[in-house]
């Protein structure tokens, strides 16, 4: 990450409104652009297809398909991202560069393997239960195996530094998304749904092959060496869970709530819980500034001193490590308290602008009486995450771990909880989800501070550990060397 820390740094220098400008934009364009862009894509269709012209079952059966295309895809995805991103990375710093196809390769079989797993037993639900036509379904579960394609080539794009790429793939494939939309639709004669479903999945598939292209641009040679990718899986298992709970912790609290009187169920498949899913979606929003912010932040300042300490490491003095060691937690708190207060700030001026404005679009009712708890919720949560990801920094697999298993674990419990609570505290789970898993994540950090030194110095062995019969514990025998003795001197 340190390219792009030092491009935000050349930005941000200029010290001029312009230039802080310039460096929040390129923040945002190598961050959440891509989902600005597909979320500004469905909103532009909707609005030169009359999309609110159509039939109200054919309008929730199009968001359903969109919302079950997106959660699935990354949830499905969630288990092998970490994994392979470690070994793509190692194999990068160690200039084994023939190593990489080999793990995109068999991630992708493994990706697709699940996701269809999953995906294809739903879609025959839907068509033979539900009633769907088979080119709806089609169509939906092409578009679900696309996206699961763009989610995982962005991986290895990401590791790349190759952000504006991406963002460039999204707006290619969403443009012609976009297009071809009006021309299934006007020139065509297909109805709204159709039209708008069969483009989107034209432009995912366009944004995954041209990510494919990409990767297979970079990395040309292929050494066929796919048993230590497997390898990677059973020895950094923790990242897998981590990912798992981390993803499934987002989404665990709509799912209760999707069990509720609340709920909406379509052609027998799709079951959701409009108010709650759109709260969510509302409180997302209102704090997804803080990944632009925690991006930024720590690849200008903390980078440099998460880099200073290693290189004191390798070949310094002891009282330069210790320095080192102490600038570098004294900026990890920093970038955590100045994230916590611009975000607030940020935060507190969304939701009241949701809260005035909204209405006015219809958004009022019960999901403006959701919002602001799921608001609180998810701005504790990105916290937990930007702590997650300095545990990374430090290799705290067993930090992670615990952390993401509380947070889904609580989220769960006290989002089941909240099920029998007013309407105003339904969202309280996930602020209890999410400020468990931060406690737990900056009581790990306070802890990987202490034993910093031993969790580098001491982590090797110098003997090769490997299976084997164990040795006697024998060590002498004096009968044995006495009669030896006894045989010499005869």
């Amino acid at each position: 990450m340190a390219g792009v820390g030092i491009r935000l740094n050349r930005i941000f220098e200029k010290k001029s409104i312009a230039a802080d400008f310039v460096g929040f934009a390129y923040s945002m364009a190598i961050t959440v652009t891509p989902m600005f862009v597909v979320i500004g894509n469905i909103l532009l269709m909707g609005h030169f297809l009359d999309f609110d012209e159509v039939p109200y079952l054919e309008r929730e059966l199009f968001s359903c398909t969109v919302l079950y295309t997106f959660i699935f895809s990354l949830l499905t995805a969630s288990p092998f991202n970490a994994v392979l991103s470690k070994y793509m990375q190692d194999a990068i710093y160690e200039e084994r560069y023939q190593d990489i196809l080999p793990c995109y390769y068999l991630g992708l079989i493994m990706n697709l393997g699940l996701s269809c797993l999953l995906g294809a037993p739903f879609c025959l639900w839907e068509h033979f239960v539900g009633g769907v036509s088979v080119f709806y379904v089609f169509t939906g579960f092409c578009g679900y195996v696309s996206l699961v394609l763009v989610f995982y080539s962005m991986i290895y794009l990401s590791i790349c530094k190759d952000y504006q790429k991406i963002s460039l793939f999204f707006l290619l494939g969403m443009a012609v998304a976009f297009v071809l939309s009006l021309i299934l639709k006007f020139l065509c004669g297909w109805d709204v749904k159709s039209s708008m479903l069969f483009a989107l999945m034209i432009g995912f598939f366009l944004t995954a092959i041209l990510e494919f292209a990409t990767v297979k641009r970079y990395f040309k040679s292929n050494s066929n060496r796919y048993k230590p990718v497997l390898g990677y899986f059973k020895t950094w298992w923790q990242l897998v869970v981590t990912n798992f709970c981390y993803i499934l912790g987002l989404y665990i609290h709509n799912f209760v709530f999707w069990t509720t009187d609340m709920r909406m169920e379509l052609v027998d498949s799709f079951v959701c819980n409009q108010p709650y899913d759109m709260a969510t979606c509302l409180a997302m929003f209102t704090n997804i500034s803080a990944t632009v912010i925690f991006i930024a932040r720590v690849e200008m300042h903390f980078h440099e001193k998460y880099k200073s300490y290693s290189e004191a490491i390798i070949g310094g003095k002891g009282v330069d490590i210790e320095i080192t060691k102490r600038r570098m937690f004294r900026q990890l708190t920093s970038e955590l308290m100045t994230l916590v207060r611009i975000q607030f700030i940020i935060s507190v001026a969304v939701f009241l602008i949701c809260v005035v404005m909204l209405p006015r679009f219809g958004f009022a009712g019960i999901t403006m009486r959701i919002y602001p708890c799921l608001a609180v919720g998810y701005f504790i949560l990105f916290l937990m995450y930007s702590a997650i990801l300095f545990l990374y920094y430090f290799n705290d697999m067993a930090g992670s771990v615990m952390t993401t298993v509380i947070f889904c674990a609580v989220t769960l419990v006290g989002s089941i909880f909240a099920t029998n609570l007013p309407d105003i505290w339904y969202g309280i789970g996930l602020v209890l989800g999410a400020f468990a898993g931060w406690t737990t994540a900056y009581a790990r950090i306070r802890w990987v501070e202490k034993h910093l030194t031993s969790h580098i110095f001491c982590r090797g062995t110098l003997l090769k550990q490997q299976r084997t019969p164990m040795p006697s514990g024998k060590v002498y025998d004096r009968l044995a060397k006495q009669r030896q003795a006894e045989k010499g001197s005869a």
